[in-house]
């Protein structure tokens, strides 16, 4: 079956590092409660949810997405490109080892999570504020004996790599193509996201559901009418904390 692995919101999620966002008062409660939300919304999308408690201590311990990848064979732990998340990882792994053995990446590579696009043995890695070359080649040389291919691609208006482009399935990418280059995706049927709707490009496609913020209509129309579900959550509070629906799960096969 499928499990997601979550966190919960730090009460200290206001104190998030932001790279593109400018810094905005947080509701707390709020945050937290539309994180419960979209822990229920994988419950009810039939995902066994293993949720770790909180980190009040690392603010931006919720986006479980960054510090770990996790594919059919191995989890890579990774390198975080924010120093002040460096520690987020630890709690991570061990809740994973049941399930997957445990790579890691060394200095002096970087990669996050949320600049890595799976579409079946292809991984698309950005090379972003958060990830560097050498995790680039560190992933590659862990996975490469798998039979995965990676490939770079440059990331230089948004955080990370699924802030602008993220893979719906059937071979398609939703992709905000003025800020991302597309002709790494060879192959794949780029659907842009509407122009003035340019952070809609992150959804997470779980069966035919597509899991998506409800601040985007016009892209949940276009989904929509590709013959998939949509199910629209209220993450507004945690996306002044730079957050969108895929950092704040970890997807993967258990028995």
């Amino acid at each position: 079956m499928l499990a997601a692995l979550t966190r919960a919101a730090s009460p200290n999620l206001d104190r998030c590092e932001l790279t593109f966002h400018a810094r905005q008062p947080i509701d707390i409660a709020l945050a937290i409660a539309q994180h419960h939300a979209y822990e229920g919304a994988l419950t009810e999308l039939g995902l066994r949810v293993i949720s770790l408690p909180p980190e009040p201590d690392m603010p931006d311990s919720m986006f479980v997405e960054d510090p770990i990848l996790v594919l059919d064979e191995l989890a890579i732990l990774t390198r975080m490109g924010a120093g002040s998340r460096a520690r987020e990882g630890e709690s991570i792994a061990a809740a994973l080892a049941p399930y997957r053995p445990i790579r890691r990446l060394t200095e002096p590579a970087t990669l996050e999570g949320g600049d890595v696009i799976r579409i079946d043995r292809e991984l698309f890695a950005g090379l972003s504020t958060r990830t560097n070359q050498a995790g680039i080649e560190q992933l590659r040389a862990i996975l490469e004996p798998f039979g995965y291919r990676i490939h770079a691609v440059p990331v230089d208006r948004c955080l990370h790599l699924k802030s602008a482009a993220c893979s719906i399935g059937d071979g398609a990418i939703l992709a905000n193509t003025a800020w991302l280059d597309t002709t790494p995706f060879p192959g794949c049927r780029i659907i842009p996201v509407p122009p003035d709707e340019p952070g809609a490009a992150n959804v997470l496609r779980i069966g035919d559901t597509i899991l998506m913020p409800a601040c985007f209509p016009q892209t949940a129309e276009l989904l929509s009418r590709e013959g998939l579900r949509i199910r629209t959550l209220d993450i507004s509070e945690l996306m002044k904390a730079e957050a969108a629906v895929t950092c704040s799960s970890v997807i993967f096969q258990i028995p």
